[in-house]
């Protein structure tokens, strides 16, 4: 995509001349100031993110040759989107990661203007392909190829882009100002190729469909895979997951590459993921692909509009997904903006974050999808706290030890569902709004009850993570998860939006809810009931800081609830994106 950036506070003081460029602010004097010194107080520790500098999307991840590879947009002269290239790091397990050298750059006539999102293909016999969308010199988006120049080198350092690019141009009836980030290609039955670049028809988002016979050649389809009215559709993903009681686990991952075996095909439903320029949220749907016809058609469940399903409820964007062919899982990547303001992110020296890599499965019941931490994680952990079986009245709140850097898992168990306030029919479509209005500071019924997180021992400055129950009718209940950042810090012109999610649980069955959440300098990812519901909040302390940063259990509802269990673990730190060789 190369283009998302979430809602920024501007000082007039530090930036007098401002540019759009399609949805992003432009600071043009800003782009090529390089960093001369890293602001360490709030850099993240273990999620992804080079030494200095803006980052934004993942691009074309994939493995390789006993290596995960992951490039992402880069500007390598600045703190502020521009000159944007591929930037290229490998790791062997998604935790430590060596930067290599930048893997595409502009540098012909189809690309000269910029190297934006794209996509990695393996092809069947085992050649990995880029596709990515260049910026030409009409400044029209066109989609472009490039090949490793050496298959035996397993850091792929190297990329050609031959001549013939752009190999898809934006014809007529596409709009060439909003035309890109083409996904990972698929095989169908019939020999063909098929991949979907992202576009508009002024407020018609559309997965704009592609075959081709020969990776080069690619002709557009008379229809589009599909499309909703919700504009612009950035980073699109389209990929198959298991269904339960199929002859694969449901939580296995599922290789696009599969999928020209009829019996495979019958054994799957489709993901089609969006990015909403509009909204600066990611959706998605759930349904089915006719490989005949080339549609797909969601399910009844899945509406297309901005407000079904996301991946995450917070700061989450432009993703990406691969296929992990030694796990056999689906790997998702992320990336979380930051919310601060551009004279701050000058300041610190760098922008942005990807999220901690995510498995991401269909649920036992084909409903929603489930995302949770990559296993690897648990290799960063060090030391532990352990509390259990223990009450926390209405009103009560215990701190449980000092976190800058943790992860911590917690099970709550409800004392008295009868106390639940009761649920307006009104809210289903705004659990943000919601948040906002009954935020951790208001009392409730059935919570809120949760964590302060990154918390100053006065608790002046904290973030909250909390759940709070709803009463739907006589016997059915609504669950909704918040992640609060509104007393995170004393800055003033911080962004500091509540973020939420409904749960799609049963309280009733177990009266139990559990909460995995990843603490880390600035950033806090939440995941509710198992990832169900994931929130991805960005926070700037400046009191609740390294040692100074603290874990509280809080309960302001009038129902007593139980910590059944809560483990926090202290993060070490991986090795981040150090060069080769030293």
């Amino acid at each position: 995509m190369g283009m998302a950036a979430a809602p920024l506070i501007v000082s007039l003081l530090y930036c007098t001349v401002l540019a759009v460029h399609a949805s992003h602010v432009v600071y043009p004097e800003l782009q090529s100031l390089e960093a001369t010194e890293v602001d360490k107080e709030l850099r993240t520790g273990y999620h992804f993110q080079p030494p200095k500098h803006w980052i934004n999307d993942p691009n074309g991840p994939m493995y390789y040759k006993g290596l995960y590879h992951l490039f992402y947009q880069y500007n390598p002269k600045g703190a502020v989107w521009g000159n944007i290239i591929w930037a290229h790091s490998v790791s062997t397990d998604l935790i430590d990661w060596v930067a290599l050298e930048p893997g595409i750059y502009p540098s012909k006539p189809f690309d000269i203007n910029g190297c934006w999102s794209g996509s990695a293909t393996i092809l069947p016999n085992g050649v990995p392909v880029i596709m990515y969308t260049g910026i030409d010199p009409k400044e029209r988006q066109v989609q472009n190829v490039a090949y490793p120049a050496n298959l035996s080198d397993p850091f792929l350092r190297k990329w050609v882009k031959p001549d013939y690019n752009p190999i898809i141009n934006p014809d007529h009836g596409i709009n060439a100002s909003a035309f890109r980030d083409p996904t990972t290609a698929w095989y169908g039955p019939d020999g063909h190729w098929r991949l979907v670049v992202g576009s508009k028809e002024n407020m018609r988002g559309i997965a704009v469909l592609y075959r081709s016979r020969d990776f080069r050649r690619w002709i557009k389809a008379h229809h589009s895979l599909h499309a909703g009215l919700t504009g612009m559709w950035e980073c699109p993903d389209f990929y198959p997951v298991a269904v339960a009681g199929g002859r694969r686990h449901h939580q296995s991952g599922v290789d696009t590459a599969e999928l020209h075996d009829s019996t495979v095909a019958a054994e799957v439903k489709y993901v089609l993921k969006v990015s909403l320029d509009v909204t600066r949220y990611e959706y998605y749907t759930i349904g089915w692909y006719d490989h005949a016809k080339d549609r797909y058609t969601p399910d009844l469940d899945f509406p297309d509009n901005d407000y079904g399903l996301r991946y995450d409820y917070g700061d989450f964007y432009a993703s990406k997904s691969f296929f992990d062919p030694v796990k056999k899982r689906r790997v998702l990547w992320g990336w979380a903006n930051e919310s601060d303001t551009v004279p701050d992110d000058r300041n610190k020296g760098w922008a942005g974050i990807q999220a901690i890599p995510r498995k991401i499965f269909l649920s036992r019941s084909g409903r929603q999808l489930i995302q949770w931490p990559v296993e690897e994680i648990k290799s960063l952990r060090a030391k532990h706290v352990n509390v259990s079986n223990k009450a926390v009245k209405g009103g009560d709140y215990f701190k449980v030890g000092g976190f800058k850097s943790s992860d911590v898992e917690a099970a709550f168990m409800i004392k008295n569902l009868e106390k639940a306030e009761k649920f307006n029919a009104s809210w289903r479509t705004d659990a943000q709004g919601l948040c906002k209005k009954l935020n951790s500071h208001v009392k409730g019924g059935v919570g809120p009850f949760g964590l302060w997180l990154l918390a100053s021992d006065d608790l002046k400055e904290r973030t909250a993570v909390f759940f709070r129950v709803f009463k739907n009718n006589d016997t059915s209940y609504v669950v909704l998860m918040c992640n609060d950042p509104t007393r995170s810090s004393f800055e003033s012109q911080i962004y500091r939006p509540t973020f939420a999610g409904f749960v799609n649980i049963d309280i009733t069955k177990t009266k139990k809810i559990a909460l995995r959440t990843l603490i880390d300098h600035s950033v806090v990812e939440s995941f509710g009931a198992g990832g169900k519901t994931c929130i991805l909040t960005r926070v700037y302390p400046r009191k609740a800081v390294g040692d100074n940063a603290h874990l509280f259990v809080f309960n302001n509802g009038e129902s007593d609830i139980k910590l059944t269990n809560l483990r926090a673990w202290e993060m070490k730190t991986p090795t981040m994106n150090k060069r080769l060789g030293q």
